[in-house]
Formats: C-alpha cells, structure tokens, sequence
C-alpha cells in the first residue's frame, strides 16, 4: 500500500532530515557566512538555456471506451523518441535573498509492436497474434523557489530553497490487437484513451556549488530538493561539472526526478533520468 504507516514516517522523516541539516550548516558558517553574502548588495540576475534527455519511466492507467477495467502501460517500455522539448530558468537575486524559476516542455513518444506465433489446447492450436500499442505524453514542468543564500566564500556557495512545483501531463495511448488461431481469425480489438493529470506539490531543497582551481573557474554545482502536496512524494537531484567564464558559465550536469503520486491518481510513479547540459548568461 502506498499510504501505510511506514511510508508516512519514511516522508515526515526525509523533510525533517532536511530542515535539520539546513539549520545545522547556517549555524556552522554564522556571521561570516551572513557578511559574505550581503557583500554583493546589488542586484543580480541569470538566464539558462539548457537541453535535458531524460529517459522516462513509470506506469500509468486506462480505461478503455464502455468499460469499468483498468490495464496500465509500461512508459518505459515504449517511449523512445524525443519529439519536442523546450527548457530553460531564471534566477534574480538581491544580497543574500532570491528567486528561481524553472520551465520544462517535454513532448516525447513512439510505437511498440509485439507478435507472438505459438499453440494452445490439448491439440497444439497453432496461434498467431499481433500487437501494436502508441503511446505519446505532453508534460509542462514548472519549478517557483524562493531562497535565501546562507554561505557565498569564494569556494563554495549555499542556497537553502522553499517553493512549490507544478507537473501536468497529457498522455494518449492507441492500441490494435489482430492475429489468428489456427484457421480463425481473432476479432481485432482496437480503440484509444486519453488522460489527464495536473499536480502540484510544496518543495524545500538545498542547492550551490563548489569551486575548484586556483582560479576557481571550474565547479561543481548540487541542487537537491524533496516535496508533497498532491504528490505522495516528490524529489529532485542535480550533480555535475562546469566553468566560469567573464559573461557567465556553462555546465554538464546528471538530473534525476521522481513521482509517487496518490493511488487514485491515472499515473501510479513517473520518472526522468539523464545528462543535462547549458549554458547560464549573468549580469
């Protein structure tokens, strides 16, 4: 069960983990942490233009045409063509306060198609049955968070993050069932469906970097945050690799995010794994 005991001590746990580790390290930098912050009191902003292709995984739930049944399809077992994507985020700050936000357009889909030849009944019926299922999947992926930068030194930086994200996906699903057993063909079964999910889920998170180097150009950036809301349970990471030039950076980062959403929900869990890489604009 999704929504038993342990599972709810597992979440209250995780956030809480998190909130102490925030506490913790804003007591270890104190004041110091505090005027390194407020040194650069103007304000700042950044823009990123970057390409993230993830593989999608998780099971998500139709209910054929004049039916009460429910049969669920493997996404990954299906998608793997990119179709469209769109991404990008912007970042304000002033002194030690600001603000992000992060935009994903995902438009991802393919065709799997699966025969199989074989015999039924005492007598070794030889049968042959085809089938063909599309599947595509829309998805809008919106981050807001507010931060308060806790620690700004020259090698490393520390953000520690509150806001809200928001999934909506449009998933459609196609499927055509033919084949014959022995020397009677099968009655094709065929038809479509569409669902529909809008989710949206309050997030806490860290996220900085390190810096690397005499000169400190090359890094390490980190982003971690954990949520719930409409979501059972929502978490995102960020790890990788970039350099810092006079007009801004670029980075090549891993990237993984994951949902468990609620039990009557069309999709059970979904999630995206893979490189990310970009290119951030600051002034």
């Amino acid at each position: 069960m999704k929504k038993d005991r342990g599972y709810k001590r597992f979440r209250i746990t995780s956030i809480s983990g998190l909130a102490a580790v925030l506490v913790f390290l804003l007591l270890v930098n104190g004041a110091d942490s505090l005027q390194a912050a407020e040194v650069a009191n103007d304000w700042q902003f950044g823009i990123s233009i970057y390409g993230w292709f993830p593989d999608i995984s998780g099971k998500t739930a139709f209910s054929p045409d004049g039916s009460d049944s429910e049969f669920k399809v493997d996404i990954d077992d299906i998608i793997e063509n990119l179709e469209f994507i769109l991404m990008g985020s912007f970042d304000v700050r002033k002194g030690a306060w600001g603000v992000f936000t992060d935009v994903i357009y995902m438009d991802v889909g393919d065709t799997a198609s699966s025969s199989v030849d074989g015999s039924i009944g005492p007598g070794d019926v030889p049968t042959n049955v085809t089938a063909d299922v599309s599947f595509d999947l829309k998805s809008w992926i919106w981050t807001l968070n507010g931060y308060f930068r806790a620690v700004d030194k020259p090698g490393w930086s520390f953000d520690m993050m509150a806001g809200t994200r928001y999934l909506d996906v449009d998933q459609k699903v196609k499927w055509d069932i033919t084949g014959n057993v022995a020397d009677v063909p099968v009655a094709e079964r065929s038809g479509d469906d569409k669902e529909s999910l809008g989710n949206w889920d309050v997030i806490f998170g860290v996220r900085g970097k390190f810096n690397l180097g005499a000169k400190k150009a090359l890094f390490v950036p980190y982003y971690l945050d954990l949520g719930f809301g409409e979501s059972d349970f929502t978490w995102q990471g960020v790890l990788g690799l970039g350099y810092t030039f006079h007009w801004g950076e670029i980075v090549a980062a891993w990237r993984y995010l994951y949902y468990d959403l609620s039990s009557d929900s069309v999709i059970d869990e979904i999630s995206f794994s893979g490189p990310e890489a970009g290119v951030t604009f600051r002034w």
